[in-house]
């Protein structure tokens, strides 16, 4: 097709795309929703078609004149989220649950990676009395039990004890979350590995005769704490598998994809972070009775579980998956535009 017959073909639509623009940016909220869509389509297409343009006819006028038009376009989708609380809004209550459930299947694979050797390792050496002594011999276990354990909780300054844990728990989360670039098998590997350490520290408690006093100890910030670091290594995976099979994308579509999707991942965990690193400090060394910490531990657990499910689930019906380019999808506009 020749440039006079590309513009006849196509300066209709970006005449109708220019025409919704004005109306979008003059007057908020005034376009029905069947005209957001079609704003939407014809922005898309128009942006495909600039990339088109400057390839194959090389026209500066007609670079300028489609630069133009898309650049309107684009500030009258994206006028009313420019705002800081309304961007952060968008990220907690879609594009984070939406990226954690579009991984839903990796989660579960990495809380197995976690949870099956923490029982194994912890089982075995609670009945394997000679080969607990690679832990440590019967006077190291029993000051852990008595002491160390507890004591690990209240080594300084709450507010202080606080900051390191958060920056301890986001290294280990983001080394699980890196691993995963070996095909998924790093994040399987260091998940295995937190998971067996744990289940050793389960193991001496066991022996003890204590294991109330561990679970009033791991459970109110442990379980947040976990499922974090379980999501930072389910996003690792899947960066790894989609090296392995990227679908009918090719590998470096679909690994490019799959980065920044997990990078919503990780972002979204900084604040999960926060809270798991202020109960550890705050409330598992408190003088609060044990059923009580554990208590507030599994209610926040399961707030933040029905938050990912409910959020994460709705988000996925309208086919949003925690990609930035979701927001250009269908009837999704009609929230970009808040019409």
């Amino acid at each position: 097709m020749d440039l006079d017959h590309y513009l006849t073909a196509n300066r209709p639509s970006w005449d109708r795309l220019r025409q919704l623009t004005r109306q979008a940016s003059s007057r908020p909220g005034s376009l029905t929703p069947d005209e957001v869509d079609e704003l939407v389509g014809l922005y898309q297409r128009a942006s495909s078609q600039l990339s088109y343009a400057r390839n194959t006819f090389r026209d500066p006028a007609l670079t300028t004149e489609l630069t133009s038009v898309v650049a309107g376009a684009n500030a009258a989708l994206y006028r009313r989220t420019g705002s800081r609380w309304s961007g952060l809004r968008r990220f907690f209550a879609v594009s984070f649950p939406a990226a954690v459930w579009h991984l839903r299947r990796h989660v579960a694979v990495a809380t197995a990676a976690l949870c099956i050797p923490w029982l194994i390792v912890g089982l075995w050496l609670a009945g394997n009395e000679e080969a607990l002594t690679f832990v440590g011999d019967e006077t190291a276990r029993a000051a852990y039990v008595d002491e160390d354990f507890e004591a690990y909780y209240s080594t300084g300054p709450a507010s202080e004890f606080a900051t390191q844990v958060l920056i301890n728990n986001i290294q280990v989360s983001f080394t699980a979350y890196v691993a995963g670039v070996f095909l998924g098998i790093g994040s399987v590997g260091i998940l295995a590995f937190n998971g067996a350490n744990v289940g050793a520290a389960w193991a001496v408690f066991i022996v003890a005769g204590q294991q109330g006093r561990f679970w009033g100890l791991i459970l109110p910030h442990g379980l947040l704490e976990l499922t974090a670091v379980v999501l930072a290594g389910a996003a690792g995976m899947a960066l790894g598998w989609s090296l392995v099979a990227p679908g009918d994308r090719s590998r470096a579509e679909a690994f490019t994809q799959e980065a920044r999707r997990s990078v919503v991942v990780i972002l979204g965990l900084i604040l999960v972070f926060i809270v798991a690193g202020i109960i550890e400090a705050f409330i598992t060394p408190s003088p609060l009775p044990t059923a009580a910490r554990v208590a507030f531990g599994v209610a926040v657990e399961a707030a933040f579980v029905s938050y990912l499910v409910a959020f994460g689930r709705r988000a996925a019906v309208e086919g949003l998956t925690g990609l930035a380019s979701d927001d250009l999808e269908g009837p999704t506009a009609r929230a970009v535009l808040n019409v």
